[in-house]
């Protein structure tokens, strides 16, 4: 290939031809794309369909990452050059494929598949030893020392020097010795089915690895027991079998330091990160060679190490972590457990309650085991507590350094807002050549001051004053635009935008300066000449020094532009001149009489009126004005009258003969006046500016009032100083694009959808006045309405209702909305880089309005400053399915045009399916053909009429043919990667379909693209800009508040704390800005194979991380994103993340990170991804053994037994492991970071009351049932996959979910687990009542009651209108009919108990023999209950004999018999025979009253015994079941299928009534129904949500209006 290419460039003759070279593949139209792309497209998409939708073993087909790493190796030049149609690459094994007999290109099957590539995802619990063996050797090499150091000698740390307890502790190596055998044999079998196309060097690392692992397992122990004279244990064994020769110690040692001497070296390199990365990256033979052992030849994980400081970091942290997790664990829980073991294991027990089938074992094992597992199981979860613990006050302390949380009250904004406009030009503005770089370091940390513009003297300061103004007043308009401020409010918070030459002050907002000039006047009148207090005042508040002086500004500038006489403009003259004499001497109130000021203040508001309206008739009213305020200022102020007003001809006649005159013959003073004022926009603003002044009589402190408002201008003012890259200008910035990947969302809310009422009568547009009354009322102010119904009248009013509805919800409008503020921000940034001096002070609407006015042909400043913007920024999105919508008409697709059409610099890619006629004669003459296509809106040439079917207003500007359907793993990876190459730019934003942006955050876009220039860590610039969100959806409901809180925390301080000092920050599907060039050149920004990648998003961080990219994290700029509101909305995401960590755990992506990264690098990786979900179902794993463990000592009568030893009595460290378990069953690993976090950005006393606030609204419950939920999808996910996208969904949840919905979404995850845990409760309460106090046993296990009453019924707790009686009974007639429907065929779920049931059970059918195994042996500790209660049954006195099991099994088998009698009977014999079958029935009931009663009269039968018994039976038959389920194929062979089913139904039934008759009982009370609506909607009761009206009173308004 290479060759021919270089022949074509060079016009090369063919040697052996002759002739020109020309192309293998060339001439033919499309010959690249069906020679090349489309065999290789073909092979993906037939391994894609052999993947069965992602059902199939990942074993068994090649997903991308193999396909794509077969071209990493020197194998893939065996495809030849042109390509060999029978190439490995190219087959596909025999079992999977069906020839089609059109294909030109028919793959070669056979044994030839080439299989696996590198690694082989297999479903298995070892991938998380596997992945962090390194982190498990650690762990059980510690966990054997402390327990060897605790259980010999004192158990103190000093002991470790005495001789014989070092030794023992040296046996630590011998176990990892082991452990190392294990990881090697792992490697072995795991990858067995990628040995084909392994290298041969690979395959010999492999095996030259398990044999040295196994020389080293037999090298160590027998040195190790010849380092004994009389060795312990196994010790004297291995002495034996090797000959009783004399011990030497010294030997045992040596091997040990050979043993570890890799290690050595490697913790050496560790330490001079800079050689490691040469080495892992040279190509120097001789290092590959020494490499070779502990790395692979991987185009990936080589050379990922930090600089030495960035490790030093990190080290630190994990290593005071270790230290306080390890001593935790020796002193609390290890060491006080050693004693009390001890002790038991001395006891002698003779006596069992039940039989036992090992009365000989010592040492009373069974009980130890018991003791100890959930301790050790603490011992391996605990260390994500201390993480929460650390990684709050790491990142506390962080953000507290990057100035989090400065400003966070609009007091805190006041007080500063002097500095702001510095700030704004410091960090928004580029700067001049001549300005020196910001400081950097600690120094800027803690001073970063920025110095207050002073009075306007030079022309800098003008600009500074002018770009403060354009920007800020961008920011205010934006938000009057969103309807969070009203007028009056937006006129508050604006600065003049065009520049007064003729007041040289800096003009505040006047919501600064409101109410003052009131105050002052009246301080003034008050003053009688005595200064002292005015003066105070002034000096300690500013804005009224500010507001005094420019309204005097203001007064003199008016007066002088409003007179036009010569003798007036002198008298004025005259009076300003004294007046700025006694404020140059500091004594005008002491020189005039302030007691008619407000007489003065009046007439000038007065005025002020006059010149608002401007009105011609109105002059003579001016002028008699202008007269009185010269004789109030003449007369009453002054005390003198100033000499040119006595000199003037009038000055006889002033005042006192004008009435004896007629007026046309007086000379009038004040007669040529510059009145009504030439309208100009800068005049308008002054007056009005200056009127707010004057007449704001209250302050304005609550200015703005909307929380959103605060909360955004707060972060906005607070980010401004923060450490940011200095801005460029926009011609020299980094271009960037947006993409968002769009399915079939929303686009724009329907009107009837808004108006539809739910079925308790609330629509969503009541919902949304009700939950944003502020801003609904904002809304009709705007729109000119002042009500629903003027709404109405037109469409495009109609349209702006849609429009504000949706901006609330989660919309592509929303979207769009927020991401096209990039393009206006950088408009108006391109103004103020290009703009001269003058234009610059007539601000950028002149210009806006300039550019209308001006000709075609000459380029406005405006339209140059749009062509920048375009140049620097571009929007798509990507519609999947516009298309499609297109054609059928969708109102989608017609909402997505006018998108377009509103924003003409938005672009739509989508993939377009056409039908062609095949160009191929042989073939059929229809083919589908697919394009991506690039649609931008055309100009209209007709109106948008959404009747009309088919839509041409779009316009395509590229259409580039795809080799077949894109979309062959989860889609949204495709739907991103397939229009990433329309995308421009340096950088790309990956925005959701759920986020939001801001005006004032888009203005810090270019510097955050400058952070792709800047070494972060000294050693690589960035890869991925990670950025800070806020969840917007918090005051929906009290669920959704804990959802945005804890999202909210993870998006600031855990990202925080990733990307430093962790380093281990990848993509999670938040706003990241990717180097686009980077990542298009290795793979796209998302992985797409089905199943395995279905968090897609994190494996484009992990990639660029292996590929030595480098993500960073930064806080001075935020996104808004939308969460899930309702608890099964939550519920499907925390399923859907869960699934997909369960896949990363399978991956090979997640492997290398494990072995790449060094040790503590690796921690911080395995405890914020994988590790955090392996934790979490290790907390649950923690109870369940606890509380079999428990069991077990009841049930045999061991606990009874050995009731007098404290290990059983009163066991501390069991205490502890329990306490250490419900801090993370309740959240309290959330809370931590989510306290510091509200506590650093809100406050903490905030952080408190939140905190208080909600556990009050049981987020304790929700925590625990989320718990739940995480457990049993990551379980199930490596046990048996199953793993899938969940959409959750995006609306507004305030409708009541249904029983049978919830029991559906919640019986497998967490009804069944908490009726066994329950049922285990019981029975340890019930039998081990006799010997001990109901309370301790309560107090022991209260937080498992807890994890079992939330599991239970926390969905009916978070379910709207959950305790009304009316939907009660609804709820009970749904379920009773969906429990009994029949399946079948094309039978939905939702519609049949028998559908859902078998759907259920589907993951089951792809789990593989493995998989089931497991299932069978899990379902095994079902029939322990059977086994142990009845020997406790009263009636078999007390017997231990084997036969009291067998007989129980026959019960059971009778009572199944039975079962299967009646119903076979039904079948046969209830249509001919009915009375035989009635006399039949009748029979069997006769037989069980009989022998209940004969049970009761002769063996004493109790009722506890009639308990126990259900007890028993109960979990033998669910056991039954779960294994009956896991070998469906035998049981449906066998003909019992059928059986199985009608047993399973009655077992769904009685769960069915557990769980519904508590909530009944408790819905008969209304006051339970308030209580949770109160619970539930908290939030939104703060916001003016009476949800009294919501949850069912809009049907009376609408009565009584239809009254009326």
């Amino acid at each position: 290939m290479a060759f021919e290419l270089y022949g074509m460039l060079a016009g090369r003759v063919s040697p052996m031809t002759g002739e020109h070279i020309t192309p293998a593949y060339g001439g033919e139209e499309e010959a690249f794309l069906t020679k090349v792309v489309k065999p290789i497209y073909d092979t993906i998409a037939k391994e894609a369909q052999r993947s069965k939708g992602g059902r199939s073993k990942h074993s068994q087909w090649r997903n991308y990452d193999d396909l794509n790493e077969y071209f990493w190796s020197v194998d893939c030049f065996r495809l030849g050059w042109p390509m060999r149609a029978d190439a490995d690459f190219f087959c596909l094994p025999p079992e999977g494929h069906q020839q089609d007999k059109d294909e030109e290109r028919k793959p070669i099957t056979g044994d030839r598949w080439i299989g696996k590539v590198n690694f082989v995802e297999i479903r298995s619990f070892w991938h998380i030893f596997r992945s962090f063996d390194r982190m498990w050797s650690f762990y059980i090499l510690s966990l054997q020392a402390m327990i060897i150091i605790a259980w010999n000698g004192l158990g103190d740390l000093s002991s470790i020097f005495d001789g014989d307890v070092f030794k023992k502790v040296l046996s630590i190596f011998i176990t990892s010795t082991i452990l190392n055998f294990v990881q090697a044999v792992l490697d072995i079998v795991l990858n067995w089915k990628a040995r084909q196309i392994m290298p041969f060097f690979v395959k010999l690392r492999y095996i030259l690895k398990a044999l040295s692992a196994a020389a080293w397992v037999i090298i160590l122990p027998v040195t190790y027991a010849y380092s004994w004279k009389n060795p312990p244990g196994l010790g004297q064994t291995i002495k034996k079998w090797f000959g009783n020769s004399p011990g030497s110690p010294s030997l045992f040692i040596l091997a040990i330091l050979i043993y570890l001497s890799p290690n050595i070296v490697s913790a050496l390199l560790f330490l001079i990160p800079s050689i490691l990365r040469f080495l892992e990256r040279s190509h120097y033979k001789i290092v590959r060679l020494l490499m070779w052992w502990s790395q692979p030849r991987l185009y990936v994980g080589r050379g990922m190490h930090e600089s030495f400081i960035s490790c030093f970091k990190y080290t630190t942290f994990w290593v005071l972590l270790l230290v306080s997790k390890l001593a935790f664990s020796y002193y609390v829980e290890i060491k006080p457990l050693v004693g009390p073991t001890k002790a038991i294991m001395k006891v002698p027990i003779s006596k069992y309650q039940w039989h036992e089938f090992f009365p000989q074992a010592k040492n009373n094992i069974g009980v130890v085991i018991a003791l100890w597992a959930p301790v050790v199981l603490v011992y391996f979860m605990d260390t994500q507590i201390w993480y929460a613990i650390y990684s709050t006050i790491y990142g506390g302390i962080y953000g507290a350094f990057r100035r989090l949380g400065e400003i966070r009250t609009l007091v805190m904004l006041r007080s500063r807002f002097q500095s702001l406009p510095g700030a704004f030009n410091e960090g928004l503005i580029p700067p001049e050549k001549s300005e020196k770089t910001k400081n950097k370091g600690l120094k800027a940390i803690f001073s970063h001051k920025f110095t207050k513009i002073p009075s306007k003297e030079e022309k800098e300061e003008e600009k500074e004053e002018a770009r403060f103004a354009q920007m800020w007043n961008k920011i205010i308009s934006s938000f009057r635009e969103e309807d969070l401020i009203s007028d009056r409010e937006m006129n508050l918070m604006l600065v003049p935008y065009s520049a007064d030459r003729d007041i040289t002050l800096i003009q505040w907002p006047p919501f600064l300066l409101a109410s003052k000039i009131p105050i002052a006047v009246d301080m003034a009148k008050d003053s009688n000449r005595n200064d002292r207090e005015l003066k105070k005042r002034l000096a300690s508040d500013n804005y009224m020094l500010c507001a005094v002086r420019e309204c005097y500004a203001s007064l003199k500038n008016i007066i002088n532009f409003l007179v036009l006489g010569v003798q007036e403009r002198r008298v004025i003259y005259d009076i300003f001149s004294k007046v700025d004499r006694y404020i140059e001497g500091d004594t005008l109130i002491t020189e005039l009489n302030m007691s008619a000021l407000p007489t003065l203040n009046k007439q000038f508001v007065e005025l002020i009126g006059y010149l608002l309206e401007n009105k011609k008739e109105d002059k003579d009213k001016v002028v008699i004005l202008l007269l009185d305020m010269l004789e109030v200022v003449s007369r009453d102020i002054m005390e003198e009258e100033p000499p040119s007003l006595l000199d003037s001809s009038h000055g006889e006649s002033y005042g006192k003969q004008e009435g004896m005159t007629p007026l046309d013959k007086q000379h009038q003073f004040f007669g040529s006046l510059r009145f009504p004022v030439p309208e100009e926009e800068a005049w308008k603003e002054k007056i009005r500016r200056l009127h707010l002044l004057l007449t704001t009589k209250e302050s304005a402190m609550d200015v703005p009032s909307n929380l959103e408002a605060r909360r955004r201008i707060s972060f906005f003012s607070n980010s401004l100083f923060m450490d940011m890259p200095t801005a460029p200008k926009v011609q020299n910035m980094l271009s960037f694009s947006v993409l968002t990947p769009y399915y079939s969302e929303d686009v724009l809310y329907p009107i009837n959808l808004l108006e539809k009422p739910n079925e308790d009568g609330v629509s969503i547009l009541f919902y949304l006045k009700k939950i944003f009354p502020d801003e609904w009322t904002n809304f009709l102010e705007r729109v000119g309405c002042s009500s629903e119904e003027e709404l109405r009248e037109t469409d495009d009013l109609e349209e702006q209702l849609r429009l504000w509805a949706s901006y609330r919800g989660q919309t592509l409008t929303k979207t769009v909305r927020g991401m096209m503020y990039y393009r206006k921000a950088l408009e108006l940034q391109a103004f103020l880089d290009m703009a001269n001096d003058e234009e610059l002070m007539k601000g950028y609407k002149a210009a806006e309005l300039d550019n209308e006015e001006q000709p075609k042909s000459e380029r406005s400043l405006w339209a140059q400053c749009q062509a920048a913007a375009d140049m620097k920024f571009t929007y798509i999105v990507s519609c999947q399915q516009y298309g499609i919508h297109k054609r059928s008409g969708d109102p989608r697709a017609m909402d997505i045009l006018r998108l377009m059409t509103k924003y003409p610099s938005l672009r739509v890619a989508y993939i377009d399916e056409v039908e062609e006629a095949s160009k191929d004669n042989s073939k059929r003459m229809v083919e589908k053909v697919y394009y991506s296509a690039l649609v931008k809106a055309a100009p209209p040439t007709k109106p948008l009429d959404s009747s009309e079917p088919v839509q041409n207003l779009d316009q395509v500007i590229y259409r580039i043919k795809l080799p077949g359907l894109a979309i062959l793993g989860e889609g949204k990876p495709e739907n991103q990667n397939h229009a990433i190459i329309f995308t421009r730019g340096e950088g790309l934003q990956a925005i959701d379909m759920n986020q939001d942006n801001y005006m004032e955050e888009a203005f810090k876009m270019r510097n955050l693209l400058q952070e792709f220039l800047k070494k972060h860590d000294g050693v690589r610039c960035p890869t991925i800009l990670g950025l800070r969100e806020h969840i917007f959806t918090g005051s929906v409901s009290s669920l959704a508040w804990f959802m945005s809180n804890q999202e909210t925390s993870f998006v600031t301080i855990g990202q925080r704390l990733l990307a430093s000092p962790l380093k281990v920050r990848f993509h999670y599907g938040h706003p990241d800005v990717f180097d686009r060039l980077f990542h298009l050149t290795r793979g796209g920004v998302s992985k797409a194979s089905k199943v395995i990648n279905l968090s897609e998003d994190i494996f484009a961080g992990i990639n660029s991380t292996l590929r030595e990219g480098n993500v960073t994290h930064h806080e001075y700029i935020q996104v808004g994103k939308g969460r899930d509101v309702g608890l099964n909305q939550i519920s499907m995401f925390e399923a859907k993340i869960a699934n997909g960590n369960g896949e990363q755990t399978l991956s090979r992506d997640i492997y290398r990170l494990g072995h790449r990264f060094d040790f503590f690098r690796m921690l911080s990786c395995y405890f914020t991804t994988v590790g955090f979900y392996f934790s979490t179902l290790l907390t649950v794993l923690i109870v369940y053994v606890f509380l079999y463990g428990r069991l077990y000592l009841v049930l045999s009568g061991l606990e009874k037994e050995l009731n007098t030893q404290p290990a059983i009595r009163d066991n501390k460290p069991l205490q502890v492991a329990l306490a250490s378990q419900s801090i993370v069953q309740i959240g309290l690993l959330m809370a931590l970071p989510m306290m510091m976090e509200i506590g650093l950005e809100r406050g903490f006393r905030n952080a408190l009351s939140d905190f208080i606030l909600m556990q009050l609204q049981l987020a304790t419950v929700f925590f625990t049932f989320a718990l739940g939920t995480k457990t049993h999808y990551y379980g199930r996910t490596l046990l048996h996959g199953g793993a899938e996208y969940r959409g959750t969904g995006r609306g507004f949840v305030v409708f009541h979910v249904k029983f049978a919905e919830n029991y559906r979404m919640y019986s497998r995850s967490h009804f069944v687990k908490g009726l066994e845990l329950m049922i285990l409760l019981l029975v340890y309460h019930i039998l081990g009542n006799s010997y001990k106090g109901v309370v301790a046993n309560v107090l022991i296990t209260i937080s498992i009651w807890f994890m079992v009453g939330t599991w239970l019924f926390a969905p009916f707790l978070f379910n709207p209108s959950g305790f009304e009686w009316q939907k009660i009974i609804d709820d009970w007639t749904d379920w009773t009919k969906w429990i009994n429907n029949r399946g079948g065929i094309g039978v939905p779920a939702e519609n049949s108990w028998e559908s859902w049931w078998e759907k259920e059970q589907e993951h089951l059918r792809h789990s593989g023999t493995r998989g089931i195994t497991v299932e069978i042996l899990l379902a095994l500790r079902f029939f322990i209950f059977q086994y142990g209660l009845v020997y406790h049954l009263s009636i078999i006195n007390k017997s231990t004999n084997f036969l009291v099991y067998g007989v129980s099994w026959l019960v059971i088998i009778l009572i199944l018999l039975i079962m299967k009698t009646v119903s076979v009977g039904r079948r046969r014999l209830s249509a001919n025979f009915q009375l035989l079958f009635r006399l039949f029935k009748g029979l069997i009931f006769v037989a069980f009253v009989t022998t209940f009663i004969t049970l009761v009269t002769f063996p004493h039968m109790t009722i506890r015994d009639i308990v126990v018994c259900i007890l028993a039976f109960m979990p033998t038959g669910w056991g039954l079941l779960l294994i009956a389920q896991a070998i469906k194929p035998v049981i449906h062979r066998a003909g019992f299928w059928g059986s199985v089913r009608t047993v399973a139904r009655g077992y769904e039934v009685v769960m069915g009534l557990l769980l519904f008759t508590p909530v009944a009982f408790l819905a008969w009370f209304p006051f339970v129904s308030e209580f949770q609506t109160r619970m539930l909607f908290n939030q939104a009761f703060s916001r003016g949500l009476q949800i009294s009206r919501i949850l069912g009173g809009q049907r009376k308004d609408r009565s009584s209006g239809n009254k009326e």
